[in-house]
């Protein structure tokens, strides 16, 4: 659902698009999309707080684009379903808090975020509690609800009122005498100041929950902290657990995959939230642009997953990545009319 829009909208195939979409309607379970499909006859697995959520993102991406109001009534119950399932409740302690309205998430031995590196029985970065961007995600989902019921005309309510609410709570995500947000709030631990990408989502999605000043704190963060030539590490390089190499035996790596390493996936998200806050179309392309060069350095013409989080940066783990290839199109297919139109 990442990839979805710069795969195939980028590139002028809604088509694709929609065979998609609808194909994992009927997937939907509980109010969640599988994220791993095992041997033949077997149960699809579950286990992911955002992909839903990244459903519904990559549903306005494409009516966006198409306007196909026949695709949105044959899907609406469906992602009415998503987050009536959400509110209450799903699998591994998925559930709207009542308190604040904010999405919490997460149990022992589950790795439920797009952080999801597993060692044997540990899980790496567990991120148990209310993490920034799945919250993100909620309100830009909720939001996209309300203008969906608008748009079959239907009363909007429900999702104007939890979005007005999670806007307002959204607002403990924001670190005190400092700037950025945490990484998650309410975890078993407290509040989570790790220095993290995950934060620029929400300042990158469609409907964000940020004012101008706070958005603007966000993207200064990430761009001194963990902003390279070829993405977002995924830890601020002066974390004591920062690890600036991705190599070594399968538990190194995977102890290595988001404790430091480099998303190109995040690049195309830091280049939108960045033009969101400049307004500056070509400097935040120009963001993009070290990834030309890099089409010859690993998978010939595509775009590596990850890169070391030390400098040079040498490209590692899958050298083609959708959502290495996916954002970076996105982003630069966004940027090109607001350049022009500047």
């Amino acid at each position: 659902m990442i990839s979805l829009s710069g795969l195939t909208l980028a590139t002028g195939h809604p088509e694709i698009a929609r065979s998609i979409l609808l194909s994992y309607a009927d997937l939907v379970d509980r109010g969640q999309l599988p994220n791993r499909f095992t041997s033949k006859g077997e149960t699809a697995e579950y286990n992911t707080v955002d992909a839903a959520l990244w459903y519904i993102e990559a549903w306005r991406a494409y009516l966006e684009v198409t306007d196909d109001k026949a695709s949105l009534t044959r899907v609406f119950p469906i992602l009415c379903e998503i987050i009536d399932w959400h509110t209450k409740g799903t699998r591994y302690g998925i559930c709207m808090d009542p308190d604040d309205n904010l999405l919490q998430a997460g149990e022992a031995g589950k790795q439920l975020t797009w952080m999801d590196a597993k060692v044997g029985d540990w899980v790496v970065t567990p991120r148990i509690g209310k993490p920034v961007e799945i919250n993100a995600l909620w309100y830009n989902a909720l939001c996209t609800m309300a203008d969906f019921a608008e748009r079959l005309q239907q009363s909007p309510r429900l999702y104007r009122q939890l979005s007005d609410k999670v806007l307002i709570s959204f607002k403990r995500f924001q670190r005190e005498n400092a700037s950025g947000l945490y990484d998650v709030l309410d975890g078993p631990q407290g509040n989570d100041v790790s220095i993290r990408p995950n934060q620029i989502f929400a300042v990158s999605l469609h409907y964000s929950p940020l004012d101008a000043e706070v958005s603007r704190e966000v993207v200064d963060l990430c761009g001194r902290e963990l902003l390279t030539s070829y993405g977002l590490r995924s830890l601020g390089h002066r974390d004591k657990v920062f690890r600036g190499s991705y190599q070594g035996g399968v538990a190194d790596r995977d102890g290595s995959y988001h404790q430091g390493t480099v998303w190109a996936w995040l690049l195309g998200h830091y280049a939108w939230a960045e033009y969101r806050v400049t307004g500056d179309a070509t400097a935040a392309q120009q963001r993009l642009s070290p990834l030309a060069d890099h089409l010859y350095d690993a998978g010939l013409g595509s775009i590596s997953e990850i890169f070391d989080g030390d400098p040079p940066h040498e490209p590692r783990g899958a050298p083609s990545q959708a959502w290495s290839v996916a954002c970076t199109l996105e982003a630069w297919w966004r940027l090109e009319p607001a350049k022009l139109n500047a």
